[in-house]
């Protein structure tokens, strides 16, 4: 790691801001002890170790890749809240994953032997018969052999370009001339399976990669093997996408393909081993890497846990080891036997994911490509799924003569790809495409259709807080609503014209619509609840969202706590804001939920009067990203009904007691133990869809 040499000037940080990268890495932290949680299905918690390693590669690629590349900056970047250099942010990352990968190992290990009782085995040759032994090296001469491609550095065969993620098996080879020379071959290969079974022992298995690391003596027939280790690299992701606006002369489409071909090349900013590597070798790898020290990390658990799929697909059939399960409803309110937007006219839509279906929507779309009153639909693709039936409705919309406008953000990063292969069947099918504006990435998650009744142009308008895929909506919790209110639909019909145009929304008076205003609104909102508690009125500010890192609106909280405004805040992932700091937060109080699905609704709360409160679902955190660098939508809630509903929603998650943890005011997260009933919200949510489904029955 390249250190910044540029004197510092010393600046106190807020005793109530934490930083936001130490903060994420308590949220990937909580994550990792759902996969040690004795009170979770020893199956389910399989993935939840599996979610904490991708997630950590992912955190590396994007934000320690960024930081690194500020360390080459010629000034000391410092971020806004603790005021730690780029510098002061990596070395406190790179501690905080060695104590993580030490909790990672243990975790691994008491799953593994909990896992044995059921059947299911992960061995080495340390416990195979000299039989078995025979076995293994007759499947990995016929099996494996023939598609390992060895590599022996040296002048004639250069480094080889390490792939990110990849598993390698490298080795120290001594000649019979003496001659030291390092050894590497790929062992991340789709040919040959990752898990091996062992044919003697029923549930028992070893990884791919140990084989080919135990039979390196037969690939290298001439050489004898000094040490041998399994590596893996993980390279950074953090490429300018908005480069591909720069040139005016080339399709917008194809250069962002060229640029995710160029992220695939990108340096190194981590390497792992699962052996003890001799010291020469991994001083070759880290020269030729370009990476310091304190960028190794030696791991006592496998390098990549993907594998836990095919363990979880063994043991289906013990179900006691899984979560029950459970089927999205169909809400109470929606009728089979009435055009959709006829419903929707009569009264608004709402849906609760995953606890409802996200059919109703697909309904929408379908019977909107195929009613004769329907002009356009128009909507923004941010994230969808593979077999998207969406796209497919809008396809199939486009081909019934609809006129179809699609933005399709190109720079949802790792979705770039499906994303870009959905535009091209898009365009193909009629669609209009757009790609957003230059730096301003569009995360909104809007979708209008507009037709004719009565000789006048009405809208349909769903507003929503996740995104458009049907896998991802029966995994996280998400809100969407469905209106025909002529305010909210003239001011969306707004967003897409000034999208088309390639402009922002300068102006509006019911939607907060990022980047002009939804920040400054929100702050006007906060300083309402501030001036009736100053007032000796109640005030209360509520926020449930993914992170929250924006400066400006924690100093607006801070500030209302201080005038005595009662905040409560449910942050899944990031907080910045440390609550219960005496004389700065001590009327705030932070929770995060993390549970069998994946928290990701946005709801903001202003007023403690649930009559007059204001309530609004959104597309946005309150992230600086989110509000100074995206367009993004969060509507306000005016149907009674789905407005009350959604205040009860929020404040029962404030109950949860057993995927709860409170943020301390030392910075720190522990179980929430304020009741001895039980309360899980997620599982709550789910039964009482089911009852309301149950009860429409009848």
């Amino acid at each position: 790691m390249k250190k910044q040499q540029k004197k510092t000037k010393e600046i106190t940080a807020p005793v109530y801001m934490m930083n936001r990268e130490l903060s994420w890495l308590k949220f990937n932290e909580r994550v990792l002890n759902e996969a040690g949680n004795p009170r979770v299905p020893l199956a389910e918690r399989l993935t939840f170790a599996a979610i904490y390693q991708s997630n950590l590669d992912e955190f590396y690629r994007v934000r320690v890749g960024t930081l690194m590349d500020q360390m080459e900056a010629s000034e000391v970047i410092r971020e806004n809240k603790t005021n730690m250099t780029s510098e002061e942010q990596v070395t406190a990352i790179l501690q905080a994953t060695r104590d993580l990968d030490q909790k990672k190992a243990a975790i691994y290990e008491q799953l593994m032997g909990e896992l044995e009782p059921y059947g299911v085995r992960l061995i080495n040759f340390n416990r195979l018969s000299a039989e078995e032994g025979k076995l293994l090296e007759t499947y990995f001469d016929q099996e494996i052999a023939p598609y390992l491609s060895a590599n022996i550095v040296s002048k004639q065969q250069p480094f080889p370009f390490l792939k990110n993620k990849n598993i390698y098996a490298v080795a120290s080879l001594m000649s019979k001339g003496g001659k030291t020379k390092t050894a590497i071959i790929p062992c991340s290969n789709t040919v040959f399976r990752r898990l091996i079974d062992i044919p003697t022992r029923k549930g028992t298995f070893m990884l791919s990669e140990e084989l080919i690391l135990h039979f390196l003596p037969l690939v290298f027939e001439r050489y004898t093997v000094k040490s041998k280790s399994l590596i893996r690299i993980i390279r950074n992701a953090d490429i300018d996408v908005d480069e591909a606006f720069y040139d005016e002369d080339l399709d917008y489409r194809d250069s962002m393909e060229k640029l995710i071909r160029t992220r695939r090349r990108l340096c190194p900013v981590k390497l792992e081993h699962s052996r003890v590597l001799d010291v020469t070798i991994i001083e070759n790898l880290r020269k030729e890497l370009g990476i310091g020290a304190d960028q190794v990390y030696f791991s006592e658990a496998p390098l990549e846990l993907s594998f836990f799929s095919q363990i979880q697909d063994s043991l289906r059939e013990k179900r006691e080891l899984f979560f029950e399960k459970r089927v999205p409803q169909q809400p109470a309110c929606i009728r089979n036997d009435l055009p959709v937007i006829d419903q929707i006219e009569e009264k608004d839509w709402f849906l609760s994911f995953p606890y409802e279906s996200m059919k109703p929507f697909i309904r929408l779309l379908k019977e909107a490509g195929e009613d004769e009153r329907v002009v356009s639909i128009r909507m923004t693709l941010y994230r969808v799924a593979k077999n998207s039936q969406i796209v497919e409705a809008l396809i199939d919309a486009a081909e019934n003569g609809k006129e179809v406008v699609v933005l399709v953000e190109l720079r949802a990063r790792f979705d770039e790809e499906n994303n870009i292969e959905w535009s091209r069947r898009l365009e193909d099918a009629g669609c209009r495409i757009i790609y957003g504006i230059d730096h301003i990435k569009v995360h909104s998650k809007l979708c209008q259709i507009t037709y004719k009744k009565d000789g006048e142009i009405r809208h349909i308008t769903q507003i929503g807080t996740g995104n458009y895929n049907e896998k991802t909506a029966k995994l996280y919790t998400d809100l969407s609503v469905m209106t025909a209110n002529e305010k909210i639909g003239e001011e969306s019909a707004e967003v897409f014209h000034a999208l088309c145009l390639e402009q922002l929304v300068e102006k509006t008076k019911y939607l907060l619509v990022a980047p002009k205003c939804l920040q400054s609104k929100i702050i006007v909102m906060i300083d309402e609840e501030i001036a009736k508690a100053k007032a000796g009125k109640p005030a209360y500010v509520g926020a449930k969202m993914n992170a929250l890192t924006d400066k400006v609106i924690i100093d607006k909280l801070v500030e209302a706590s201080k005038a005595g405004v009662k905040i409560e805040l449910i942050i899944r992932g990031i907080c910045c804001l440390i609550p219960g700091v005496e004389g700065y937060t001590e009327n705030i109080r932070v929770i995060s939920i993390v549970g069998r699905y994946l928290e990701h609704s946005r709801i903001y709360l202003f007023g403690a009067d649930e009559e007059d409160a204001k309530v609004y679902i959104a597309s946005a955190d309150f992230m600086t990203r989110n509000s100074t660098k995206r367009v993004e939508v969060a509507a306000p809630i005016w149907d009674k009904a789905i407005k009350e509903r959604i205040m009860a929603m929020f404040h029962l998650m404030l109950k949860d007691n057993v995927k709860a943890r409170g943020l301390g005011s030392d910075g720190n997260y522990s179980r929430v133990t304020d009741s001895d009933v039980k309360l899980n919200s997620q599982e709550y949510f789910f039964a009482m869809s089911y009852q309301q489904a149950e009860n429409t029955e009848k």
